[in-house]
C-alpha cells in the first residue's frame, strides 16, 4: 500500500512516463540493505570500500542509514585506511543516536588514537567526542589532552574542536579544558589557531588573560589562517581590543586634552595586519575586518573599508542583505566614507524587495544638501514601481529626507501632495501618513494642503490613511473652521461601518470640535458618543465614556472640566523621523544580534572603552633561552613543534670552525655570534672588548687549524671525508637544528646548499654541520625514526661513526618536501625537525626575455599576485635588489632590456612548477612586486618572504 511505501525508507518509487499515452507507470524497486551488509561482512577490502562509499552517498542524500550501524562499526578495526576513514565518517554521523553500540567500540577508538596515520587519529577523536554519554567523560578528557600534544597540527585542530563538545556535555571539566586551551593557544601552527580561539570563545571568553601573551602571535598569524578561523579570531580580537586599548577618537571629542593621543603599538599592529584581509574573496572575512575598523579604528582611517563593502554588493542577494544591514548602521555615524559610492546604492529592477528597502535606507542616510536633488530624482523613479511595499518605503524615505533637510521640505511636501491624486490607493494612503508628519512641523503654512486632504475622506478607504486625515483635521481645526464640522458630519454618518482605528479618531475629532466650535458640533458630538457607547469594541466604549465625562456638562459639574482643553488642545511636538538603524551599533556589527536588532543566544556584549589605559606589558612575552636555542627541536613531553630559526646575528651560512672552548665561553654560553640580536642593542664597551679579543681568537684559530690538519692526516680516509671544515659562504642562511645544551654537548647547524642533490633531483640538498662540544667522543651519528607528511621522502646521510671531542663534521642529506613547507621530523640522538623556507623549494632556470614574457602571459589571473611596496633607501639600486631577491629565493636572473625591472625565474624542485618574479621600480622608491606561479600557496608565501627581504 501507499502508506507502507511512505513509512519504510528502504523502498524507492520510480515514476516513468509513457510517451504514447502519457500514462504513469509505477515501478516499485526493492532496495534492502542486505546486500550492503553482506559486502561489509566480506573479507575483501574492495567490497567493503564500495559498500562504505554507497552508505556515505546515502547519508549525503539525506537518507537514513542507521540500521547499518552494527555492520559498519565492526569494520572500525579494518586495516585498509580508506575503509577506516569512511567508517569514521559514518560513526561521527550516528554515534550520538546509537550510543550503546558505539560504547562497545570504545577500545577500538582508543587504539585509533595511537594510529600512525594522522587522519585516523583525528577521526577517532572526532567519533569519541560525538558520543554524548557522561560515563566516558574521563576517556574523552584524556584523549583531548593527548591529542593537544600530537605532532600533527591536524590532530591538534581536532582536539580544539572536541573541547566545546566535552564542555557542553560536562561543564565541570572547565578548569581542565582551560589548561588545554592555554596550551593550544601557544601553538604556532596556523591550522590550529582558528579552532582553538573558537574553543576559547565557547568555554572561557572571560579569561582574557590567556590572550595577552598570544595576542601578537595571533595578529601575525592572521593573514595565513584559513578563512573560517580568520573570522573567529578577528571577532575575538575586536572585543579584546575594546578592553585593552584607549578610544582612538577620544582626542576628537575632548579637544581640551593637552597631551595628544598616541596609539598603542599593539593596537596599530591589529589594524595593520587586518587591513590586507579587506581584499579577501570571502565575504565573511571582509565583513569581520569592516566591523573591526568601525569599532576600533580612528575616524580618519575607517574609510578604507567602504570600497571593500561596496565590492560585496556585487555578490549574492543573501550577502548583499547582510552587508547593507551593516552599511545602513555605519552610514548614520560615518556618512562621509560612503558618499563617493552613492551610485552603488541605486536600486535595480531585479533587486529583491528587502534589498531595495535597505538601499533606500542607505540613500536616505547619505542624503545632504549637495546630493539631495539627485536622490529625489531617483526616488521619483522608484514611485512608479509595481512593488507596493517598495513604493511605500520610498514615500517614507522622502518624508525622512524632508525632515532632515529643511531646504527641500516644501519641495518634498508638494511632491507628496501630487501623489494624492495617484490611482493606487496604497500610494495615496502612505502619502497621507507621511504628509501628516510633515505638516506637524509648520501647519500654519499649509492650510491649503489640509483642506485638500479633507476632501479625500470620500475616496480613501485605507484605515490608517483615513485616521491620519481625521487626526490632522482635528489637531488643526482652527485653520479649517468651515470644513472640519462637515467632515465630522460625514464621519458620523458612516461611524458604524468604520474600522476601530478610524472610530477612535472620529471620537477625538468630535471632542476637539466640541471644545472649539460647540455651537455647530454639539449635537453631532453627542450623537457620535451615543453610537460609541454601544460599540462592540471595549476600547471605543471606554474612550466614549471618558470623553463624555470630561467635556459634556452634567448637573453636578455644571460646566466643562478645566482639564479638557489642556488634554485635547495641548501643543504636540512634531514627530522625529529617524532611521530604524539608529543606535543599533551597540551590537557588534556583523553579528546575528545586530541583524535581528535583539540579543541572540550566545552573543557577547561589545565592551566599552576603558577610562585609563591598561598595562601594555602583559603582552610582552619573554622568549626562554631553551626555546630560542633549541631551534627546531620537538620535545616529546609536550609535542610543541618549533619552526626553524635562522642563526641570529649571521646573514650567511659561514659555519664556525672548531675552536677549543674556553672557560670564559662556557660562562657566557659561547653565543658571541648570536649575542648581538638576543641581547638587544649591546653597549659600546662590550663591542670594543669583542673587537680587542678578535685578534687573539684569530691567532688561536690558526694554531688549532694546523693541529687539526695534522690529526686529520693520521685518520683513515673514510673518516676524513666527514671531518672537513666548511668554507664560509656569503649567500646562504644558516639555521640552528640542535643547541649544544639541549644536545648534551652536540650542536647541529644546517643550511640549504642550493646545489643539485645528485642521488635524486627532486630532493632539496640540506648541508649539516655537527660540532662536538662535549669532553668525550660522540659515536654513531645517523638518522632514525623518520616521521614525514604524506608523500615526503628523505635520503639519509652516511653514518658518522666517530666525532671526537672538539671536532666538527659535515654531511649532506636530501629531503623531498613535495613543494610544501611542512617540516621533516626525525631522530638525531634527539628529536629534531627541518622546515624549509618557501624560497628553498626552488631551483633556478634560465629563460630569455621573450620566453619569460610568454610564460608570464600564461600565468595570469589567480596565478598572479601583485603587491606594491616602498623600497628601503639602501635597496634602490639594481644590484641590491638582485642580491636580496636571490637571497630570499633560489632563483636565477632573467635578462631584461629595461633598467626599471628585475626579473627572476625558477621551478619548484618536486613538481617543476614555474615560478616567475618581477620587481618593477618607480620614482621615489616606489616599486611593484609580481609573482606568477602555478601553485598559488607557494606564490603567496613567496611574495611575503620577498617583501620582507626588500623592505627590511
Amino acid at each position: 500500500s501507499s502508506k507502507n511505501i511512505i513509512n519504510y525508507n528502504f523502498y524507492e518509487l520510480v515514476i516513468l512516463f509513457n510517451s504514447a499515452n502519457d500514462n504513469k507507470i509505477f515501478y516499485l524497486i526493492w532496495s534492502s540493505h542486505d546486500d550492503l551488509k553482506e559486502m561489509l561482512d566480506s573479507n575483501k577490502d574492495s567490497l567493503k570500500l564500495e559498500a562504505m562509499k554507497r552508505i556515505v552517498a546515502m547519508i549525503a542524500r539525506g537518507k537514513n542509514a542507521s540500521d547499518l550501524f552494527p555492520a559498519v562499526v565492526k569494520n572500525v578495526a579494518c586495516k585498509n585506511i580508506e575503509v577506516k576513514k569512511l567508517v569514521y565518517v559514518y560513526l561521527v554521523r550516528y554515534a550520538e543516536e546509537q550510543q550503546d553500540l558505539a560504547l562497545l567500540s570504545i577500545s577500538t577508538f582508543q587504539r585509533g588514537l595511537k594510529d600512525p596515520n594522522q587522519l585516523i587519529r583525528a577521526s577517532a577523536l572526532r567519533v569519541l567526542s560525538s558520543i554524548r554519554v557522561t560515563i566516558i567523560v574521563p576517556i574523552m578528557m584524556l584523549a583531548i589532552k593527548e591529542a593537544a600534544s600530537d605532532m600533527s597540527p591536524y590532530v591538534r585542530k581536532t582536539a580544539a574542536h572536541a573541547i566545546p563538545k566535552l564542555y557542553s556535555l560536562d561543564p565541570e571539566q572547565k578548569d581542565q579544558l582551560i589548561e588545554v586551551i592555554e596550551k593550544l593557544l601557544a601553538d604556532k601552527t596556523t591550522l590550529v589557531a582558528g579552532s582553538v580561539v573558537m574553543a576559547f570563545e565557547e568555554v572561557c571568553p572571560e579569561r582574557i588573560d590567556l590572550i595577552h601573551k598570544n595576542y601578537r602571535k595571533l595578529c601575525n598569524l592572521l593573514i595565513d589562517v584559513e578563512e573560517w578561523g580568520q573570522v573567529v579570531i578577528i571577532n575575538m580580537l575586536t572585543r579584546y581590543a575594546r578592553t585593552q586599548f584607549l578610544n582612538p577618537n577620544i582626542n576628537v571629542s575632548k579637544k581640551h586634552t593637552r597631551k595628544p593621543y598616541v596609539m598603542d603599538p599593539d593596537h596599530r599592529l591589529l589594524l595593520r595586519n587586518t587591513k590586507p584581509l579587506l581584499q579577501s574573496r570571502n565575504a565573511a572575512v571582509v565583513m569581520a575586518v569592516a566591523q573591526l575598523y568601525f569599532h576600533l579604528a580612528p575616524k580618519a582611517e575607517v574609510g578604507v573599508i567602504a570600497k571593500a563593502l561596496v565590492r560585496l554588493l556585487r555578490s549574492h542577494s543573501e550577502v548583499q542583505y547582510v552587508v547593507l544591514q551593516n552599511v545602513a548602521t555605519m552610514s548614520i555615524k560615518r556618512r562621509g566614507m560612503f558618499e563617493p559610492y552613492l551610485k552603488s546604492f541605486y536600486i535595480r529592477s531585479t533587486d529583491p524587495t528587502q534589498i531595495k528597502v535597505l538601499k533606500l535606507e542607505v540613500l536616505t542616510n547619505l542624503a545632504n544638501e549637495t546630493n539631495i536633488s539627485t536622490i529625489l530624482r531617483e526616488f521619483q523613479t522608484y514611485i512608479k514601481s509595481m512593488d507596493k511595499d517598495f513604493v511605500a518605503a520610498t514615500i517614507q524615505a522622502i518624508g525622512r529626507c524632508a525632515t532632515n533637510i529643511s531646504e527641500v521640505r516644501d519641495t518634498c511636501l508638494n511632491g507628496l501632495v501630487q501623489l494624492l491624486s495617484n490611482r493606487d490607493e496604497l500610494v495615496v494612503a502612505e502619502s497621507v501618513v507621511v504628509i501628516k508628519k510633515l505638516l506637524q512641523m509648520q501647519p500654519e503654512k499649509h492650510s491649503d494642503i489640509i483642506k485638500h486632504m479633507a476632501k479625500l475622506t470620500d475616496n480613501i478607504q485605507v484605515p490608517m490613511a483615513r485616521a491620519s486625515i481625521l487626526w490632522l483635521i482635528g489637531e488643526y481645526c482652527e485653520h479649517v473652521p468651515k470644513i472640519a464640522p462637515d467632515v465630522l458630519r460625514k464621519m458620523a454618518k458612516s461611524f458604524t461601518n468604520e474600522e476601530d482605528i478610524v472610530k477612535l479618531q472620529i471620537i477625538n475629532l468630535a471632542a476637539k470640535l466640541y471644545l472649539t466650535n460647540s455651537k455647530q458640533t454639539k449635537l453631532l458630538t453627542q450623537y457620535v458618543l451615543n453610537l460609541a457607547k454601544y460599540d462592540q469594541n471595549y476600547d471605543i466604549r471606554d474612550r466614549a465614556r471618558f470623553i463624555r465625562q470630561l467635556i459634556v456638562p452634567t448637573e453636578k459639574s455644571g460646566a466643562l472640566s478645566k482639564y479638557a482643553k489642556k488634554l485635547f488642545l495641548a501643543l504636540k511636538p512634531a514627530p522625529v523621523l529617524e532611521s530604524p538603524f539608529k543606535d543599533r551599533d551597540h551590537f557588534q556589527l556583523g553579528s546575528l544580534s545586530h541583524l535581528l536588532n535583539a540579543k541572540a543566544g550566545g552573543y557577547q556584549e561589545l565592551p566599552d572603552w576603558p577610562e585609563a589605559a591598561p598595562d601594555p606589558s602583559v603582552r610582552n612575552v619573554e622568549v626562554k633561552e631553551s626555546v630560542r636555542a633549541v631551534g627546531t627541536v620537538t620535545h616529546r613531553d609536550t609535542g610543541a613543534l618549533w619552526g626553524p630559526q635562522r642563526m641570529e646575528g649571521s646573514e650567511s651560512c659561514s659555519f664556525p670552525r672548531a675552536v677549543p672552548q674556553r672557560e670564559s665561553d662556557s660562562a657566557t654560553g659561547s653565543e658571541s655570534s648570536s649575542g648581538s640580536e638576543e641581547s638587544g642593542s649591546g653597549s659600546e664597551s662590550e663591542e670594543s672588548k669583542e673587537a680587542s679579543e678578535s685578534e687573539e681568537e684569530e691567532e688561536e684559530e690558526e694554531e688549532e687549524e694546523k693541529k687539526k690538519k695534522k690529526k686529520d692526516l693520521k685518520k683513515p680516509v673514510q673518516e676524513r671525508v666527514f671531518l672537513q671544515t666548511i668554507a664560509p659562504s656569503s649567500t646562504l642562511k644558516s639555521y640552528e637544528l640542535l643547541h649544544r645544551i639541549t644536545g648534551e654537548g652536540l650542536s647541529v647547524e644546517y643550511c640549504f646548499s642550493r646545489q643539485p642533490f645528485s642521488p635524486d633531483a627532486n630532493m632539496v640538498a640540506v648541508q649539516m654541520q655537527f660540532t662536538n662540544n662535549a669532553s668525550s667522543d660522540t659515536k654513531n651519528l645517523h638518522i632514525e625514526d623518520v616521521k614525514l607528511q604524506s608523500g615526503m621522502r628523505v635520503k639519509e646521510f652516511p653514518e658518522i661513526e666517530l666525532l671526537p671531542a672538539g671536532e666538527t663534521a659535515t654531511a649532506v642529506m636530501g629531503i623531498d618536501f613535495c613543494d610544501s613547507t611542512q617540516a621533516a621530523n626525525f631522530q638525531l640522538k634527539f628529536f629534531v625537525s627541518i622546515q624549509p623556507p618557501v624560497g628553498e623549494l626552488m631551483r633556478p632556470v634560465f629563460l630569455t626575455e621573450n620566453e619569460f614574457k610568454k610564460e608570464q602571459g600564461q600565468l595570469m589571473g589567480m596565478n598572479e599576485i601583485t603587491e606594491k611596496l616602498t623600497l628601503d633607501v639602501k635597496c634602490r639600486n639594481e644590484h641590491t635588489i638582485v642580491q636580496r631577491v636571490t637571497t630570499a629565493a633560489n632563483l636565477s636572473r632573467v635578462p631584461c632590456g629595461s633598467d626599471k625591472e628585475c626579473r627572476f625565474a625558477g621551478r619548484t624542485v618536486t613538481s617543476g612548477s614555474l615560478v616567475l618574479v618581477t620587481v618593477a621600480t618607480k620614482e621615489e622608491g616606489a616599486a611593484q612586486l609580481t609573482v606568477n606561479c602555478e601553485k598559488m600557496v607557494i606564490g603567496t608565501m613567496l611574495v611575503k618572504d620577498i617583501l620582507q627581504a626588500l623592505t627590511q
